[in-house]
């Protein structure tokens, strides 16, 4: 039988009123993040500097290099640290209405947040009876959450002796323990191996595609943010230096090209620098290539024709995220860098 998603109001016949009032649930008409002027200070260091920002998303990912500000952040959205300026998730003001946005919200830490010497069963009953449900629907919901991330086979273990992998998995299932509207990861995949990774990354896929329910995601790992995500804000230094819609910020550049050809590729690759192109191989055997302005593509197809290639692919380069995100870095550069040097 199908393991049903997670992220929704618990499914339980005895759920408390307060995951059943209108107060926990998303405000019609409202983006799921709207920021004005929040400023967030560590004595005299801003973490988090006067940003604005509207955006609404299914899967909305914080990039950033580490220190960037992204868990000051999320931990000021949740109340816990605190901010000057206004904040809302989904309508909800965050300095007014903590109770309902604790309801909408399953937050999973980056770091280790559990307590030795319980099960992992007993943990999740506990972090559910904390979020509300009363003992016995928390005991189902711990099952049902612990089967669905995996964990079904060590429920009776304690804590302390599982792995970091199974750790980080124990924190994705006490976000999910109540079944909350939103999900905020904070780097979800840190540590993880290869494996371990993409089981996490296809977990929060699942969520995201099969439920209701909303994921915002903190991560410095581009790929992360690339596979889950739709929308994404990027940070440096505690400003916000981009924001929206991944597609809608990729960038074609008509003047580089990507080529798969058959053939000998380092005579066509000389005879392309030979008439002005910038050539070089990339790591799945595509060239790339560099043309200089007003070069066409027919002169390619010539150089091919002449050497008996065959050009199997050539399409004009579109940014990845990696793109957009050294762009935005290296535009967000300080101004006075270099400044004083002879």
């Amino acid at each position: 039988m199908e393991t049903q998603v997670i992220i929704e109001p618990p499914k339980v016949s005895d759920t408390p009123a307060e995951f059943r009032r209108d107060g926990s649930t998303p405000r019609a008409g409202n983006v799921l993040l709207e920021i004005e002027k929040m400023t967030v200070r560590y004595g005299g260091l801003k973490a988090i500097d006067n940003i604005d920002l509207s955006i609404d998303s299914k899967a909305l990912g914080l990039l950033g290099p580490n220190g960037a500000g992204k868990s000051t952040l999320i931990r000021a959205l949740l109340g816990l640290l605190p901010a000057h300026g206004h904040a809302r998730l989904e309508g909800h003001d965050i300095r007014h209405e903590g109770r309902a946005i604790r309801g909408l919200i399953g937050y999973m830490p980056e770091h280790e947040a559990w307590l030795g010497g319980m099960t992992v069963v007993r943990y999740l009953r506990l972090m559910g009876e904390m979020c509300g449900l009363p003992p016995r629907a928390a005991m189902e919901r711990a099952h049902e959450v612990l089967f669905y991330v995996g964990l079904g086979e060590v429920r009776y273990r304690k804590l302390d002796g599982l792995s970091y992998g199974l750790h980080q998995k124990v924190r994705l299932a006490q976000a999910l323990v109540h079944g909350p509207r939103i999900l905020i990861l904070d780097e979800p995949t840190s540590g993880l191996d290869p494996a371990a990774r993409e089981e996490m990354l296809g977990l929060i896929n699942d969520m995201v595609s099969r439920s209701q329910g909303k994921v915002i995601i903190s991560s410095h790992i581009l790929r992360d943010i690339e596979v889950c995500c739709k929308e994404v804000v990027v940070l440096k230094k505690g400003h916000v230096v981009a924001a929206g819609n991944i597609e809608q910020m990729r960038q074609t550049d008509d003047n580089l090209l990507e080529l798969r050809v058959k053939g000998n590729m380092e005579h066509f690759m000389a005879e392309l620098s030979a008439i002005g192109c910038e050539c070089r191989m990339n790591e799945r055997d595509t060239i790339q290539v560099a043309t200089p302005d007003g070069l066409r593509t027919s002169a390619i197809y010539e150089i091919a024709r002449r050497q008996k290639l065959q050009i199997r692919h050539l399409y004009a380069r579109t940014d990845s995220l990696e793109d957009i995100f050294i762009k935005v870095m290296e535009d967000e550069a300080e101004p006075d860098q270099g400044a004083g040097k002879k």
